[in-house]
């Protein structure tokens, strides 16, 4: 058990030391932060000081111009002080802003460079959450954690000092309730924190949730399933009601007795000056006067130190779920050098791939593709064909044999030169919310308006696309949900062909579509194809019997291979096929 706790330790001391260095860019920024933090906690003790001397020396004497001379410096210090705390708080949250600026895009570009197998496992809402919740509660580290903290604790040392020297009896009698103020600070620190983490683990659960059944939406419709869906949320929604609520109960009941605790502080304080008044002991009201100032300024900081150390530990909190996700092997490699422009010739040699442990979708796999030729890859579903177009991309990383590309190995590609090369086209089409140009270009800017209309002219989509009010800059909702499935496929063929790249993948690219879009592509595919290495995958066998060559697959494995004319002849697998695609 000690080894656990002192692990538990050393993984929170090594968090906080990696969100430190997350400050090395603002060096002098933290420098200004903290002398103002440490000046405000000296200054601050100094007012009521300076009150028990306009009381004892001036007001008690008579002494009218020291009094005015005293106020002056009072109503100085106040104005230094205020303006020392409009430094200290503006560049506390100028920190923690840009600190959460630098880290959010660098989880997001993170998240753009990991694996697909890693997008597979991990819910979007749970991504989400790191990229922004944990983000906003480590911001709450810097602008109300770490350095405030300093400065509070600063301050309660400064004026213990402070009472300790004008009467260390009636500092020890004001603070002698602190033991029981630590016990309920500590128990307030540890129920909020476990009420903290309660509210962040429903807040993942409450982003995958909204997440997937908003994307979904049109499943749970159609399957009248609102009323079930609506339930599944009022659960997980009503464990964050609990948590939040569990979090209210205990800020409710610590307030008060932090109050009480002040109040019986002061009932102490004035109860035994009140004792050395009647004693006719040497005590005055001015003393009085600040050690109630004192006390007050003293528990001011102790009611929101317990809520501060608890930012702290939710940050570092946040801290390791986002530091876990920097530092794991997500990542695509990109050891290649290479960024020669591809003429695509493409061969599979002896290919074994798996998603997931040795549960191999594709098995054995060998074909070769000259530059400018078609390959067309049919099968029934679950046969591998889409699996192939993943590891030609690089999307996932073969288990066993290589893949050349003009007789290069695949891996020696830079890998974002590799996937410039490489356009797939694919059935389940996802447009982003923005223009139709914005869809087209994807954030590339060197594509002009100018290419993308003659793209879509050579493809049949021009006149569609015109007829939309804003035409090329008409807005799609996300998804493209305010465009047909037709219209969105066509958008798509645009993005692929304005890329230029020398290998041109379509994967089910019509099977979605009506007829006549249908008929709009295949003559756009002829003319756009030519002079390109292609390799088109659909269930329509009707788009590829002009294929080169063709690869017949079931369960992960090439069982024929040849031309259309060939593979009638033999009589097979793919006959079969043929003739079950002519009574659908």
């Amino acid at each position: 058990m000690a080894q656990s706790s002192n692990s538990n330790k050393s993984i929170k001391f090594s968090t906080l030391k990696k969100v430190l260095n997350l400050t090395v860019d603002f060096k002098k920024k933290i420098w200004i932060a903290i002398s103002t933090t440490i000046l405000l906690a000296l200054l601050s003790p100094i007012r009521p000081w300076l009150i028990e001397k306009a009381i004892n020396q001036y007001a008690a004497m008579g002494d009218l111009n020291g009094l005015i001379t005293i106020c002056f410096l009072i109503l100085a210090l106040i104005i230094v002080s205020g303006i020392l705390q409009f430094f200290n708080e503006y560049i506390t949250g100028w920190i923690a802003q840009n600190v959460v600026k630098k880290l959010r895009l660098k989880v997001f570009s993170h998240l753009l460079e990991s694996k697909l197998s890693y997008h597979d496992k991990t819910p979007v809402g749970t991504m989400v959450t790191r990229a922004v919740t944990d983000i906003e509660t480590l911001a709450e580290l810097f602008a109300e954690g770490l350095i405030t903290i300093i400065g509070d604790i600063l301050q309660i040392i400064t004026i213990t000092i402070f009472m300790l020297i004008i009467d260390w009896k009636l500092t020890l009698v004001s603070l002698s309730v602190l033991p029981l103020l630590f016990y309920a600070s500590h128990l307030f620190r540890i129920k909020i924190k476990s009420a903290f983490e309660d509210v962040r683990t429903a807040v993942a659960k409450l982003n995958t949730f909204v997440q997937e059944h908003l994307t979904g939406m049109q499943l749970v419709q159609i399957f009248n399933q609102e009323k079930s869906v609506s339930q599944g949320f009022d659960k997980i929604n009503t464990e964050h009601y609990k948590a939040n609520d569990r979090s209210v109960l205990y800020y409710s009941i610590f307030f008060p007795v932090i109050e009480v605790i002040t109040s019986i502080s002061l009932g102490l304080l004035v109860w035994w000056g009140t004792r050395q008044i009647v004693g006719q002991q040497l005590f005055d009201f001015g003393t009085i006067t600040a050690f109630i100032l004192y006390i007050n300024m003293f528990f001011r900081p102790i009611r929101v130190l317990a809520d501060r150390f608890n930012n702290i530990q939710m940050g570092i909190v946040a801290a390791d779920r986002i530091f876990k996700l920097l530092e794991n092997d997500t990542l695509d490699s990109n050891l290649g050098t290479i960024n020669k422009k591809i003429e695509g010739r493409i061969a599979f040699k002896n290919i074994w791939f798996a998603y997931t442990d040795e549960q191999y979708v594709l098995k054995n796999i060998s074909f070769n593709i000259d530059p400018g030729k078609s390959l067309a890859i049919v099968g029934a579903t679950g046969a591998g064909k889409s699996s192939i177009i993943n590891i030609l991309s690089r999307l996932y990383a073969v288990n066993k044999g290589e893949i050349l590309i003009d007789g290069i190995s695949q891996m020696d590609y830079e890998l974002q030169h590799l996937r410039r090369q490489i356009a797939v086209v694919l059935q389940d089409v996802f447009l982003f919310s923005g223009s139709i140009i914005d869809n087209i270009r994807l954030y590339q800017t060197d594509i002009s308006e100018d290419e993308i209309k003659k793209a879509a002219e050579k493809i049949g989509a021009h006149h569609f696309i015109e007829q939309l009010p804003g035409q090329y800059h008409y807005k799609v909702m996300e998804r493209g949900s305010t465009l047909s499935l037709g219209q969105r496929q066509l958008i798509s063929f645009i993005r692929a062909m304005v890329f230029n790249p020398s290998v041109l993948i379509l994967d089910e690219a019509t099977s979605s579509v009506d007829t006549e879009t249908e008929l709009i592509i295949q003559r756009a595919t002829l003319e756009l194809l030519r002079g390109k290495t292609s390799i088109v995958i659909a269930h329509r066998l009707s788009t590829i019997k002009y294929a080169d060559n063709i690869l017949v697959m079931d369960k992960g494995e090439i069982i024929e291979q040849g031309n259309h004319t060939a593979l009638l002849e033999k009589n097979g697998y793919y006959k079969e096929l043929i003739v079950s695609s002519l009574h659908e």
